[in-house]
């Protein structure tokens, strides 16, 4: 069965990143006229990134949005995700050709050369439409401020999840009484969980899927287990490398034995081997879809904190001012009611798997019916995000890296404790290198956008 959410991203890992979707030309982003309704009174040109279900439901909450406010002509333009789109909205920005609104991932907002490539929010105008400070996750809020400005407008938290067959594992009675699987809280009971389901597991199924072959994956569960021990990256300043390789060893070592036990199968397709009833895989939330369309009988819950702390992966997709020299005005306003409303009606976002930055809507009865969204709700309170430097970020200089140390170590062809260090070196390196963002060229920075 198609899983686009996850195809998005494998192939961008496999292919080295995307082509842009169509054929944009910044003469036909400039300024979008000939697709907005000419008797509007404010026009908001829009980018994003969004396929596959994530993009179907953005186009109902815009839809829902212009049946409200048929005062604001949105054009929407969605291009394709990785490293393509921030290198057009970096070149569209440097030369004055930026759109009102735009979209990132929260972790690439700090080496966006914020003030320069991107303009900030005004809180207060954003207040005039409902959102304020106090209706998001402070820790989410803090990772969109910048310099004391707010540069971001979380969106939503997407994380990485443990899913698993309720049917399956309720025959090897790992499922409790209130129909979860059994608390896990060290490497030695979760391994204890995964000698159980592979006893009651089909023969030619794996028991859990770990995209073990996957830079992107692999590093995403890195950093949630390197997080979980309290692992650090870099001194408050950021001028000082703090990674620590023993801790570092621990987790690689934790996700190879999960290979040399034989609980994976090298290059299975996860998502396939759940779906014919293999016990566990861990997936983006963006699988959700996927796995409720296919009618399984399963859950979704936060990585197991085998290391005491709970911490799961997480990044966020978040709503952007591209810079414009002009900005302001009725267009800007536009853009502070679109990103606004959107945050605010972001129930229709859920139904991807997503869990919504405002928080008022995670305490609604409609939120509470969502299954299995209501399960891991509480990976809000425990995001393990990559550092704020200007190499991290979804897709970024970091995890392209390290992510294929990990893999390297994970696949068995490289130790864990020589990956570990290895891995130090290259934090070092990148701490010392320049941002190439911070130049006046935004093309300097085309491959790191």
């Amino acid at each position: 069965m198609g899983r686009p959410g996850l195809n998005r991203r494998h192939l961008l890992a496999t292919a080295g990143g995307l082509a842009v979707a169509g054929s944009f030309g910044f003469a036909a982003l400039g300024t979008g006229a000939d697709a907005l309704a000419a008797g509007a009174r404010t026009r908001v040109r829009y980018w994003n990134l969004f396929s596959g279900g994530d993009g179907s439901n953005m186009i109902d909450m815009l839809d829902a949005f212009r049946a409200e406010n048929p005062d604001v002509a949105v054009k929407d333009s969605t291009l394709q995700w990785g490293n393509p789109f921030y290198t057009k909205l970096a070149m569209a920005a440097a030369g004055n050709r930026a759109p009102e609104l735009g979209v990132m991932h929260l972790g690439r907002v700090t080496g966006f050369s914020p003030g320069r490539l991107l303009d900030p929010w005004d809180v207060e105008l954003l207040g005039k439409y409902g959102v304020r400070e106090q209706d998001f996750n402070p820790a989410l809020w803090k990772r969109a401020v910048i310099d004391g400005k707010l540069y971001a407008l979380p969106l939503d938290i997407h994380v990485q999840l443990c899913f698993y067959r309720r049917d399956v594992l309720r025959k090897a009675d790992l499922i409790g009484d209130d129909g979860r699987l059994v608390p896990v809280t060290s490497p030695a009971e979760w391994f204890d969980v995964l000698k159980k389901a592979k006893k009651v597991t089909r023969s030619g199924l794996q028991t859990i899927g770990l995209w073990t072959n996957d830079q992107n994956f692999q590093w995403w569960f890195f950093v949630a287990f390197y997080t979980q021990l309290g692992g650090t990256w870099f001194d408050a300043a950021n001028t000082e490398v703090t990674f620590d390789a023993d801790k570092a060893t621990e987790v690689l070592e934790f996700l190879r034995r999960h290979v040399t036990d034989g609980y994976v199968i090298p290059g299975a397709p996860t998502g396939e081997q759940f779906i014919n009833g293999a016990p566990f895989t861990w997936e983006g939330n963006w699988s959700v879809p996927v796995f409720s369309g296919a009618q399984l009988d399963y859950g979704a819950t936060p990585l197991p904190p085998v290391f005491g702390k709970p911490a799961t992966h997480a990044e966020s997709h978040s709503f952007v001012l591209p810079h414009q020299s002009g900005r302001g005005g009725a267009a800007d306003e536009g853009a502070h009611r679109l990103a606004a409303y959107v945050v605010r009606h972001a129930l229709q976002w859920a139904a991807g798997g997503h869990i919504p930055a405002y928080t008022p809507t995670l305490s609604t009865a409609a939120y509470h019916k969502l299954t299995p969204q209501h399960e891991y709700v509480s990976a809000m309170d425990h995001q393990a995000t990559e550092p704020k430097v200007w190499f991290a970020g979804s897709t970024g200089i970091l995890a392209q890296d390290l992510g294929p140390m990990v893999v390297s170590s994970t696949m068995g062809s490289a130790e864990p404790g020589t990956v570990a260090r290895r891995m130090k070196t290259e934090l070092v390196k990148l701490l010392a290198s320049k941002n190439p963002m911070d130049g006046h060229t935004a093309a300097q920075g085309g491959a790191l956008a």
